[in-house]
């Protein structure tokens, strides 16, 4: 499942600013599951701590934007 969709916004003839002609934005994966599954894959200890989750499946990287 993709976690980053775009929006194409409108774009109006007498916009007063510069257009953005594409938007993005992340969805979480927890929106897209209804419970907790018995036996879900689990990360070892380590690895949770490092990405702050438990679960594989809620696993959700975040990407800064470079400015």
């Amino acid at each position: 499942m993709e976690q980053v969709k775009v929006w194409y916004p409108y774009v109006g003839p007498f916009d007063p600013c510069p257009p953005i002609r594409e938007k993005f934005y992340s969805t979480p994966p927890q929106l897209y599951m209804t419970y907790q599954p018995m036996n879900l894959p689990q990360f070892s200890p380590q690895e949770a701590l490092r990405y702050g989750t438990l679960w594989p499946a809620l696993y959700s990287p975040y990407q800064p934007k470079m400015t």
